[in-house]
C-alpha cells in the first residue's frame, strides 16, 4: 500500500474527529472496501488506535509517537515550510541531505525529517547525539532573496519558531539562550546549525538543521548537567511528528514575518519574551577578549545588546561569539 494513500487516510480520519464511513472514504479516494480494510489494518499494526463501529465507520482515538512520510504528510499542511518532505529512518545528516538535494534543484521549502543521525553536527563541528525512536533530527531548505548579512537571523526565528512549538505542545517553560539554544529548566534540549550556500554575491540556498531531545531517557555523564529532554523534564512522552508540525507552523508565520523587512523588527517581542538571558549578567567570550555585562534583550539584527559594568553597550554580534551565564552554561 502506497504512502500516500495512507496518508490520505490518515488526513481523513484526523480531519474528522470522528467516525468516517467506510463508503465515504472509498468515494473520497477512489479505492475498494478491501483497500480500506488493508490500510486500517496496517495502521493498527504501526500502533493507530483506529476504532471500527459497526454502521458507523472508522475513527482515530489514538496516535502513536511514529516518524513516518505518512504520519507528517498527513499534519503539516503550510504555506511554505514544509510543503515537501522527505522522511528516513536512518540518515547520515539531514543537513547534508538537503544540500544534497539543493544542489538538484529541490524546491524551498523542503523539509528532511530524519529518525537517527549517523554524522550529525552541531555548532564549531561538534557531533550531535543522534539515537533512535527518541528524538527529532530536521532540516529546512531556503532559497532567500535577502543578503548574507541576513542568515545569521533566520536561526533566531527557526530557535523562536521551535521554542514556541515546544512551549505549545509540550506545556514546559521553554526559554531561549542566545541565539539558537533551546532550554528548558537550564539545560539545552534542541541544537541548530544553519548552513549557506553562496554564489557570487549572493545567497544560492540555505539549510536550517534542528535537533530536538524530545523522548531521550538518559545522557553521557560528561553533558548530564547541561543536556536534557522534553520526556525528562516533563515526566512523559511528547508526541514527536505533531511538534514537527507545530514547528513548521510557527515557521512559516515567523518567517513571513522576518521576510517583510529583512530582520527581527516583528519578532523583537516575542524572541526577547523568551530570552532566557535578558535582564541578566553574561560572559561574552569573545576572541579579542571576553567580558561581563547585563543582557537587555536583541536588536532588530538579532545582536544581543550588552550592557557593560562601566555603562557602555556593545552589540554582540551571533557569529563566533559565545554568551555563557556568569555561573555557567545559562
Amino acid at each position: 500500500m502506497t504512502s500516500s494513500r495512507k496518508t490520505e487516510v490518515l488526513q481523513l480520519l484526523r480531519n474528522s474527529g470522528d467516525y468516517v464511513s467506510g463508503q465515504q472514504i472509498c468515494e473520497t479516494l477512489g479505492i475498494s472496501r478491501t483497500a480500506v480494510w488493508k490500510i486500517m489494518n496496517q495502521l493498527k499494526e504501526e500502533g493507530y488506535e483506529i476504532e471500527a463501529g459497526q454502521n458507523k465507520g472508522y475513527r482515530l482515538n489514538g496516535t502513536p509517537d511514529v516518524l513516518s512520510l505518512a504520519e507528517l504528510q498527513s499534519r503539516v499542511k503550510t504555506r511554505m515550510a514544509g510543503k515537501e518532505l522527505l522522511y528516513f529512518d536512518v540518515i547520515d545528516s539531514t543537513n547534508l541531505e538537503a544540500k544534497r538535494r539543493a544542489e538538484e534543484g529541490a524546491p524551498e521549502g523542503l523539509l528532511i525529517v530524519a529518525d537517527k543521525q549517523v554524522a550529525g553536527r552541531g555548532r564549531r563541528g561538534r557531533s550531535w547525539e543522534s539515537p533512535a525512536g527518541a528524538n527529532i533530527f530536521m532540516t529546512l531548505l531556503l532559497r532567500p532573496s535577502y543578503s548574507a548579512d541576513c542568515v545569521s537571523m533566520v536561526t533566531l526565528v527557526m530557535a523562536l519558531s521551535v521554542a514556541q512549538a515546544i512551549e505549545e505542545v509540550s506545556k514546559l517553560p521553554v526559554r531561549i539562550k542566545w541565539p539558537n539554544d533551546i532550554v528548558v529548566n537550564k539545560k539545552k534540549v534542541v541544537g541548530i546549525l544553519t548552513e549557506l550556500t553562496m554564489e557570487a554575491d549572493y545567497v544560492q540556498y540555505m539549510v536550517s538543521g534542528v535537533g530536538i531531545n524530545v523522548n531521550q531517557t538518559s545522557f553521557p555523564e560528561e553533558i548530564s548537567a547541561t543536556a536534557s529532554s522534553l520526556y525528562l523534564e516533563k515526566g512523559q512522552k511528547v508526541n514527536r511528528a505533531l511538534l514537527v508540525q507545530k514547528s513548521m507552523e510557527h515557521f512559516d508565520e515567523n518567517y513571513e514575518i522576518f521576510c517583510r523587512t529583512d530582520d527581527m523588527t516583528g519578532l523583537i517581542g516575542a524572541y526577547n519574551t523568551l530570552l532566557v538571558n535578558k535582564e541578566v549578567t553574561v560572559r561574552v567570550l569573545d576572541p579579542r577578549g571576553e567580558y561581563e555585562g547585563i543582557a537587555h534583550g536583541i536588536n532588530e539584527k538579532g545582536e544581543l545588546i550588552v550592557e557593560k559594568e562601566d555603562g557602555s553597550v556593545e552589540n554582540v554580534y551571533a557569529g563566533e561569539v559565545s554568551v555563557r551565564g556568569i555561573y555557567g552554561y545559562v
